[in-house]
């Protein structure tokens, strides 16, 4: 086992009133170290797809202690600090590199390489060419020419934790929202799991990842914790809920077709899934 344990505000109706969730039922526990320990689901809800393959390792991902700020990859504070619930227990690195896009990809690419799936530990860049863990930890190293490149063997065959932030480096250098968008799948919000994407590809563009959903006990309501990175490159944090007080962070679908987040608006259609 690897683990341990902008649209308007929305309107609730009386025909809402199962999606009336009291604060207090909330049971956040700010001295967990977990992520599923901390916020757990709101009473009367339980946690989906939580119990294998990415959802388990986003479930249990290690958070730093209640009230940490979010710092920037040169370790200056994010000018905004409202955005936030928690941060994630993750580096950010010291280079402006993990951005929006690459804080999901590295949390995709941290939970193959820790269950050593090399196989399906790979990202496109911008150009489409196929940047491969497979390559990568065999010795080959991605040559660059212009919009070109090619793969050369250079290096040492190494699986070395050192290597693999080497090439996620390389990764986050010429892969973005644009890349990611189109290598995801398009998901109905209605089946949002563990794992699934908001994106919005262009420049500029922006992803959240999402970490936790749990199911109405009653219904098939189903609510959803987000993470993101943002510009300049920082810690990876868990988002408030700025249309909800009472369910923050924890989301709700909304009626709409518009997911409002502290620092980006997204369509319900933007919803993407990883492919196995």
């Amino acid at each position: 086992m690897l683990y341990g344990c902008s649209s308007n505000p929305k309107q609730t109706t009386a025909s809402d009133s199962d999606r009336n969730i009291n604060h207090a039922s909330l049971n956040i526990q700010l001295d967990s170290a977990m992520l599923c320990d901390r916020f757990p689901p709101p009473e009367g809800y339980e946690l989906i797809g939580h119990l294998a393959g990415f959802g388990e390792y986003l479930s249990h991902i290690k958070l730093l202690p209640d009230k940490s700020k979010v710092h920037l990859y040169n370790g200056e504070l994010k000018s905004n600090q409202e955005v936030h619930a928690a941060v994630l227990d993750i580096s950010v690195g010291d280079k402006d590199l993990q951005q929006c896009a690459d804080a999901v990809m590295r949390l995709r690419a941290e939970y193959l390489y820790q269950k050593a799936a090399f196989n399906l530990l790979k990202f496109n860049f911008t150009n489409g060419f196929c940047c491969d863990y497979q390559h990568w930890k065999d010795g080959f190293r991605v040559q660059i020419n212009g919009n070109h490149c090619n793969w050369q063997k250079t290096a040492a065959p190494s699986t070395s934790r050192k290597a693999f932030e080497k090439y996620l480096e390389t990764v986050f250098s010429y892969a973005g929202t644009m890349s990611l968008e189109k290598e995801l799948s398009p998901t109905p919000i209605q089946n949002i799991q563990p794992g699934d994407v908001f994106i919005h590809g262009g420049s500029p563009g922006h992803a959240v990842i999402v970490l936790q959903v749990a199911k109405n006990k009653n219904s098939d309501e189903r609510i959803f914790l987000l993470a993101q990175s943002y510009m300049p490159a920082q810690e990876i944090h868990i988002l408030k809920n700025p249309n909800n007080e009472n369910l923050s962070p924890w989301y709700q679908i909304p009626d709409g077709q518009v997911l409002e987040t502290p620092e980006w608006t997204f369509q319900t259609t933007e919803l993407r899934r990883f492919i196995e």
